[in-house]
Formats: structure tokens, C-alpha cells, sequence
């Protein structure tokens, strides 16, 4: 697909892309240059009091090592954090 510089550096990212993608207003991108091109690679955000929980429970899992987990979804699940599509 072919898309064009518009003012102030604008580039429209192809409907299709964005749906397959599930990219939605507000998603944030970090911007690599890489042999001539330039690749958008989506980025998550967390708050840091999440992080800091994550954090706190790592360092509790160190201590007692008991429970494994076969996936990140599901350690997040475990610790009640939410992640996914919201817009399900």
C-alpha cells in the first residue's frame, strides 16, 4: 500500500492496517529508522503503581518459588490485572 507525507510529517496508516492491527486513537508507537525505512512498533504503557506491583510480586515469587505460570496473560490474571482488547 502507498501512502504520502503530508504537512507537519503526517503519515495515514491504510484502514486495513489498523483493523487488522486493532490499533485504536490514542495507541502510542515508537518510531525506529532501520537500512532506509521507518517502522512503527506499538508500545504499552503501564502506570507505575502497576509496575510496582509487578515488582513486589516477582520479588515475593523469588523468596517462595511455587507457583509457574505457562504465560505473562496469565500471571497478570492471577495478580488482577486486565489486559486485551478493551473495546471487546
Amino acid at each position: 500500500m502507498m501512502v504520502e507525507m503530508r504537512q507537519q510529517s503526517q503519515v495515514t496508516i491504510p484502514k486495513a492496517i489498523v483493523k487488522n492491527l486493532g490499533i485504536n486513537v490514542g495507541d502510542k508507537f515508537e518510531v525506529i529508522e532501520r537500512d532506509g525505512g521507518v517502522f512503527l512498533c506499538p508500545v504499552v504503557e503501564y502506570p507505575e503503581a502497576k509496575i510496582a506491583e509487578i515488582k513486589q510480586i516477582i520479588a515475593e515469587h523469588k523468596k517462595h518459588p511455587s507457583v509457574i505460570y505457562d504465560s505473562v496473560e496469565e500471571m497478570f490474571k492471577d495478580m488482577g490485572i486486565e489486559i486485551g482488547d478493551e473495546n471487546k
